[in-house]
């Protein structure tokens, strides 16, 4: 039928293995590379129905889907979206791409069909599928490590740093009071290492999911006055915070972390002057800065102060200030919200960040939170309320107990919820909870603060200890009956925060 030797060549010059077939189905013409790919010589199919290249189960389907085509003919892939697979001579299955492209001829038209054998494409994407899927489930391990890791591993330095307070209230020995005070100096840096590289870990692993509104830059700015002037004051130098009314748009406690970083960094590599913090801007964006009258960072250095432990003018294994890892969590938090940081530097007259935020546009603000901040050492007193204590961890629990007897609570402690409530109806005075929020048996402190809140008063005033970083605490937040700190928390911060509720 088809006597052109020309078409012939090209046919059988062609890559894919193809055949032509009659409005019956049956195949005309069989190329070159059909016979290389299926096994049949091109005399063995000519004259046969095409379903002889298709294994059994789908034969009867493929005669009604090769009718319905006879209906409308027109070039296009053969069943879209479908597994398909074609059958050699020697019974072997393989996976296919079958393209259709009618050819006009009389009496009736014909139908190409390039067959393309695609196993090696589709070994390489379930080996991708296959490679994601093992990443995502590595992911999933990650986090939930991570939220283990976030609580186990802050459990006993939480510990440390009660049980440390407990007894520096009650030390008189001088040398004993001396070392209790270094004791405290090193579970502080304990507690800034762990805190910085589980903050990195969570950057890298993405359980930190931003959760965008629109806030007061001056809201930020006041609670980095509160947390920074006096450390800046102790080293002589003026914290200078410039009033701004702008509203941006991001996550507003993200971005206070990047802040918190940079006003850090400022402090502790500048020996004289100030550190400034202002806002600048325009119709679409506020620039928020850190400036500082510090050392400086050398030109060659600025390509280097995102990195993780590097520190300017610091080298290797020598006694450092920090860890150089604050930049490096900066970095990724940038990144992480998609905003722009620049920095600008001239050694031995200061440094100066800046952080470009998008301008507000006109959401809901959020409610500030009922944080508070570093309290000093609490004066012993008595005639206090009680406190019920709600932590599943023993040693914990005993350090956290030791430490508000030692300042002049009652104290009633529970492991569980079931036990909290066994000692709301013992106690019905209790006017304070202090819950950790990971408790035993998928509990939560949420749940004990609810449940209190319903046996004792709605306006029960508590404080959650936490490691956690999930919306549902940072709800719970702004509340005004309650207080949020985060793992590990030391004696003084625990004992400011229940005085602070006491006096509300």
């Amino acid at each position: 039928m088809l006597s052109s030797e020309l078409v012939r060549s090209v046919l059988d010059s062609a890559p894919d293995a193809m055949v032509i077939i009659d409005a019956s189905g049956s195949i005309v013409f069989a190329n070159r590379q059909l016979s290389a790919l299926f096994g049949y010589e091109a005399s063995e199919v000519t004259g046969r129905g095409v379903e002889i290249l298709l294994p059994t189960r789908f034969r009867h389907r493929h005669v009604e889907h090769r009718r319905s085509y006879a209906e409308s003919v027109r070039v296009r892939p053969m069943g879209m979206g479908l597994d398909l697979f074609a059958l050699r001579k020697d019974g072997t299955e393989f996976p296919v791409e079958i393209s259709l492209s009618p050819i006009a001829h009389e009496p009736e038209p014909l139908v190409a069909a390039a067959i393309r054998d695609v196993t090696d494409r589709r070994s390489i994407e379930m080996k991708l599928k296959e490679a994601q899927e093992t990443a995502e489930r590595a992911s999933q391990a990650k986090s939930r490590f991570l939220a283990t890791a976030s609580h186990d591993l802050r459990q006993p330095l939480q510990t440390l740093a009660l049980l440390n307070g407990a007894m520096r209230r009650v030390a008189t020995n001088p040398e004993l009071v001396e070392a209790l005070a270094q004791e405290e100096q090193a579970i502080g840096a304990m507690s800034r290492l762990l805190n910085a590289l589980l903050d990195i870990s969570k950057l890298e692993s993405g359980a930190i999911k931003p959760e965008v509104t629109d806030f007061e830059v001056a809201r930020i700015f006041a609670e980095l006055r509160s947390e920074f002037a006096s450390l800046a004051a102790e080293k002589g130098l003026r914290l200078s915070v410039e009033p701004c009314t702008d509203r941006v748009q991001s996550d507003p406690s993200l971005v206070g972390q990047v802040l918190r970083n940079l006003v850090s960094n400022a402090i502790k590599y500048t020996r004289e002057g100030c550190v400034r913090l202002r806002c600048l801007h325009d119709e679409a964006s506020v620039r928020v800065e850190v400036v500082d009258t510090g050392i400086g960072i050398p030109a060659h250095a600025l390509a280097h102060i995102f990195d993780e432990f590097y520190q300017v003018g610091v080298a290797t294994n020598t006694s450092r200030q920090g860890y150089g890892l604050g930049l490096s969590i900066v970095h990724r938090i940038v990144e992480l919200l998609g905003l722009r940081l620049d920095v600008r530097s001239e050694l031995g007259k200061g440094s100066t960040f800046s952080l470009q935020l998008p301008a507000s546009r006109g959401q809901a603000d959020v409610k500030p939170r009922g944080m508070s901040g570093v309290g000093t050492s609490a004066n012993p007193g008595r005639g206090l309320p009680r406190v019920l204590l709600v932590e599943d961890d023993p040693a914990v629990r005993n350090a956290t107990r030791m430490l508000l007897r030692v300042e002049g609570y009652e104290v009633s402690t529970a492991g569980s919820l079931d036990e909290a409530l066994r000692q709301a109806a013992e106690h019905p005075d209790i006017e304070l909870l202090v819950t950790d929020y990971h408790l035993a048996n998928q509990e939560t402190g949420i749940q004990a603060i609810a449940s209190m809140r319903k046996h004792l008063a709605p306006d029960l005033r508590a404080v959650l200890i936490t490691g956690d970083t999930s919306s549902a605490v940072r709800d719970l937040e702004r509340d005004d009956h309650l207080r949020v700190a985060s793992k590990p928390i030391n004696a003084d911060e625990l004992l400011s925060l229940l005085r602070e509720l006491v006096a509300a």
